[in-house]
């Protein structure tokens, strides 16, 4: 019998599984792409995040990120990290290191879809495999999350991601979040001569028309491109519970609030770990709890900083505001981390 069946093979589900198999659980991933799959993030880890890989024995290259920068015109505001350094790293690149890990402790990967779930008192079979429990880790727009009755309507204005990387040497060592009155640009430094760029906005258009709105950041972009656009959205998902019978949904499946204050990889990473703990103590009804609990500071924060954002007259004051109030700024920035 296997212990832990994981559906999906994303950085959240491969973390689930190494946290498993470090466990002395049997893992299985079912996954129908070839590792590793680029998808329109940020790339940008918090220190917390970078400890939590640290502890599933990951190590990627990339490049350390020392805080957060937000810029506006005239006006900008810097938090250095308090407790060690963050890192920027292509998401290839940290999913193949993933991929690795659990091949090493003996996790084995099967290639198919999931499809329906089907539960009994003690065991829950999907994609023609039986286990004791399943970990939903199928992405932002989970299907298990919608077959299962999860899902709770998002009736507030749908924000999108597109993101591009540029062949330009990094000017910073801060993730930079440049604002203006129609969305935020995301700016994080992923390698050498490697910068990526993800612009998140209410409105649709393109990734050239969004950039457009930052002008003193196009100045600074002024190497070749280095990937195509990448999209993702509608951001805002939202759970009724984490739990169902035998299915426990980790990483994006679980709840997102938004991709601007870049915690999705580190929040990933400790709804993982989390997952894993309350099956290995017996106590699956705890990890409700203990979601709730690892993500409530973010997910106030974001949501609070992206209804600034949807009203250009306050969009307009978040920046110079962090600039006159520097140690509110860090503090939030701290607690983020």
């Amino acid at each position: 019998m296997i212990d832990l069946l994981v559906a999906g093979g994303g950085p959240a589900g491969l973390a689930t599984a190494i946290h498993a198999a470090s466990a002395g659980m049997e893992a299985v991933v079912i996954e129908q792409r070839s590792t590793p799959v680029d998808k329109a993030c940020g790339e940008g880890i918090m220190p917390g995040g970078v400890l939590a890989l640290d502890a599933l024995g990951i190590r990627v290259g990339g490049r350390a990120l020392r805080g957060i920068r937000y810029v506006d015109g005239r006006y900008c505001a810097e938090a250095p990290f308090r407790d060690g350094s963050g890192l920027g790293v292509r998401r290839t690149e940290l999913h193949a290191a993933l991929a690795r890990r659990a091949a090493e402790l003996g996790v084995r990967v099967v290639t198919g879809r999931v499809g329906d779930v089907r539960q009994s008192t003690d065991t829950v079979s999907a994609g023609g495999l039986q286990a004791r429990w399943l970990a939903a880790a199928d992405g932002l727009h989970s299907p298990l999350r919608h077959s299962l009755g999860l899902d709770l309507p998002n009736r507030r204005p749908r924000r999108y991601g597109l993101r591009r990387h540029y062949r330009v040497d990094p000017w910073t060592e801060f993730v930079e979040v440049h604002w203006s009155p129609f969305g935020e640009a995301y700016v994080t430094p992923v390698g050498e001569g490697l910068v990526g760029v993800a612009v998140l906005s209410t409105m649709r258009r393109g990734y050239d028309a969004h950039l457009a709105h930052f002008p003193r950041l196009l100045q600074l972009l002024d190497g070749p491109t280095a990937t195509p656009v990448r999209g993702a959205g509608p951001l805002r998902q939202r759970a009724r519970r984490r739990t169902a019978g035998r299915v426990l949904l980790v990483g994006d499946a679980a709840g997102y609030t938004d991709a601007l204050t870049g915690e999705g990889l580190a929040l990933a990473m400790a709804s993982a770990e989390a997952a894993v703990r309350c099956l290995r103590s017996g106590r699956p009804q705890a990890y409700e709890g203990c979601w709730r609990r690892l993500s409530r500071r973010h997910r106030l924060l974001t949501e609070g900083l992206v209804r600034l954002s949807s009203h250009a007259a306050a969009a307009r004051l978040v920046v110079p505001a962090a600039a006159r109030l520097p140690s509110a700024f860090a503090a939030a920035v701290h607690a983020l981390q």
